[in-house]
């Protein structure tokens, strides 16, 4: 089982076009969910990007989202070092080592797309993402 190691930016309603943009750039396959797709309630929220993946030939992986509704977009931190993979014991071991001395900002557990899925910052102030596929 592998594990993934990227980045994942954010943006304030251009993830969209910025993930297009890469993709023009880099080729490979783009997959993107819209939070409407997830049964956001705002109407206004409903086409930005929940998360984009753009998986390239050259073997690099970007993800990219919007900002949450609700949540304060903060230019200058909108990236965050994400780690995703199957192997559940292997992340979770990681997230507990990451977590140590840092900040939990949502604890590791099962989200509504159906995997494990937290993120913090550690005690030298960089963000994680973690998601265990299921």
């Amino acid at each position: 089982m592998t594990s993934t190691l990227n980045p994942y930016l954010t943006f304030d309603g251009k993830a969209r076009e910025a993930v297009e943009f890469y993709h023009s750039i880099f080729g490979g396959e783009l997959k993107v969910n819209t939070f409407g797709e997830f049964g956001a309630p705002d109407p206004a929220s409903a086409d930005l990007i929940m998360h984009a993946q753009l998986e390239t030939p050259q073997g690099y992986t970007l993800m990219a989202s919007d900002c949450p509704p609700g949540m304060e977009y903060k230019p200058g931190e909108n990236i965050t070092v994400s780690l995703s993979g199957p192997d559940g014991d292997t992340l979770r071991a990681a997230w507990e080592k990451l977590s140590a001395g840092g900040q939990v900002r949502v604890p590791l557990e099962k989200q509504m797309w159906g995997d494990e899925f937290g993120q913090l910052v550690d005690r030298f102030g960089i963000p994680w993402m973690v998601n265990i596929t299921q």
